[in-house]
């Protein structure tokens, strides 16, 4: 008894010696958050300079040759796969770190579910090589980079406690209801907006003819009917958090800061749209989004379980 006492008071040791300090954590988290965010971006950016079939192989780039050849395509597309490599990296570390901190269960949950979504993006990324970029496996690979874009705000909320600590609700339940509303408003506007870019034309889409989801002018029209009830329903939060913003004025500098991102993602849908989808207009187009969607689920979850920060300051 005395000897499993003593091994288990060393493994324990080890553990407490192995963690992180909580700020470094953070900071771990908030990397990870980053590079979840930039593989949104370099994946656009494959698909947007028709650098999707680059490499032919995978995980290398040639039968025979790892490497990139001296071609731009191929480069951009290895460059892609080099960037969700890291971010394997990236989270299987925060995963491993999350085991030794001082973590809820469900935080810990989420860093290894994190973990394991980033990698099932390997075989969603050779899928859609093997497919020849059809439109279902692109837009599944898009949607999964999302979700988990999502879950790593959420897990920087949870370090986020273990370094500043947490608060009680600062809105009235009715108002952390309507904003899962808000939140599944954004959701549905990322999907409809990745439904849009599966039925119309779209950078990188080359000259060849291929099946698309539907025609493109209706798919729009509903892209642009969920845009007008997202806008109103998050009009509607901002303004509850206007009318009541000596109570928590940074959660209410933190919606302004959305507001202008939204505004921008807006400015940027309308004009590549009038200027018949240039690829770097659209790869913003997609960047700004993924950081939107970030800012929806940052705010919501603040909402319901605010980080002791965010009460700190008074009007």
């Amino acid at each position: 008894m005395i000897r499993v006492h003593v091994e288990s008071t060393s493994a324990a040791h080890r553990a407490r010696s192995f963690a992180l300090a909580p700020v470094w954590f953070l900071r771990l988290a908030a990397l990870e958050l980053f590079a979840l965010w930039v593989i949104v971006a370099t994946g656009a950016a494959v698909r947007l300079t028709s650098s999707g079939l680059g490499c032919r192989h995978w995980p290398g780039c040639e039968a025979g040759h790892p490497l990139p050849a001296k071609d731009y395509h191929a480069y951009i597309e290895f460059g892609n796969r080099v960037v969700g490599g890291v971010t394997i990296l990236i989270t299987l570390l925060v995963a491993v770190t999350s085991l030794s901190t001082p973590l809820e269960r469900r935080a810990k949950q989420l860093a290894v579910a994190l973990f394991a979504g980033t990698l099932a993006q390997a075989p969603l990324g050779y899928l859609a090589v093997k497919t020849d970029l059809r439109w279902p496996v692109v837009m599944a690979h898009l949607l999964l980079s999302m979700v988990l874009l999502a879950g790593a705000v959420v897990l920087v909320f949870f370090a986020s406690e273990l370094v500043a600590g947490r608060t009680e609700p600062l809105v009235p339940r009715e108002l952390r209801l309507f904003g899962i509303g808000v939140a599944a408003a954004g959701l549905a506007l990322v999907v409809s907006g990745s439904l849009a870019t599966a039925a119309g034309p779209h950078s990188g889409g080359g000259t060849t003819q291929v099946h698309r989801l539907a025609r493109f002018e209706p798919v729009l029209y509903a892209h642009a009917g969920v845009v007008a009830v997202f806008g109103c329903s998050f009009l509607f939060l901002l303004g509850y958090l206007a009318a009541r913003r000596s109570r928590a004025p940074r959660l209410f500098r933190a919606a302004i800061a959305l507001l202008a991102v939204l505004l921008v993602q807006v400015a940027l849908g309308e004009l590549q749209y009038r200027l018949h989808l240039p690829w770097y207009l659209v790869l913003l187009h997609v960047a700004v989004a993924a950081t939107a969607w970030a800012g929806i689920v940052a705010l919501v979850f603040a909402l319901w379980r605010p980080s002791a920060w965010l009460a700190t300051e008074h009007a």
